[in-house]
Order: structure tokens, then C-alpha cells, then sequence
């Protein structure tokens, strides 16, 4: 796993505690994009966690935003989020 996206698991594990966590590196999408030129990456995350139960999803995004500030600064340019409570977990989108 690469060194950015265990940085990103580790902050999304201690800030929400979920009980899926899935985070993908796609900045190799993006090869030649603004962002890409940048050094930082694009990732997609998909996330459980009993702390989004009963939110809007401006709300449980800003709950992931915020656990990953730093990051956002140094690391990621671009980041796509699926977040959900545990009872929403099966549904498709």
C-alpha cells in the first residue's frame, strides 16, 4: 500500500472508527492533470461508520474532509467519498 494511502487510512480510522474503509488510488487517471502536475494525488474513498448515522451527506462529507485537513493541504488534490451509515452500507447507488 502506498505510503499516502495508509497516511489516509490511518487519519480516517482515528477520527471515525469505521467498519469499512476502502481507499483507492486513482492519480494514475490523472496523469498530465493540473493536480497530477502538482505531486499531490486523487483518491476515492468509501467509508462506513456508525458517526454518519442519522446525517446529510454535506455533513458526513465535511466529517472525512476534516479528518484529513492535513492532507488536504500536502497530499490530496482530488477526492472522491462514499459515505455511509452501517444500515445504508448495502444499498446501491
Amino acid at each position: 500500500m502506498s505510503e499516502r494511502r495508509e497516511r489516509i487510512r490511518e487519519c480516517l480510522q482515528a477520527a471515525l472508527a469505521p467498519t469499512v474503509l476502502e481507499v483507492e488510488d486513482e492519480s494514475h487517471l490523472h496523469a498530465g492533470h493540473a493536480g497530477a502536475r502538482s505531486g499531490k494525488g486523487h483518491f476515492r474513498v468509501t467509508i462506513v461508520s456508525e458517526r454518519f448515522a442519522g446525517l446529510p451527506l454535506l455533513q458526513r462529507h465535511r466529517l472525512v474532509y476534516d479528518a484529513l485537513a492535513d492532507l488536504m493541504e500536502s497530499d490530496i488534490h482530488a477526492l472522491a467519498i462514499r459515505a455511509r451509515a452501517p444500515e445504508e452500507a448495502h444499498r446501491k447507488d
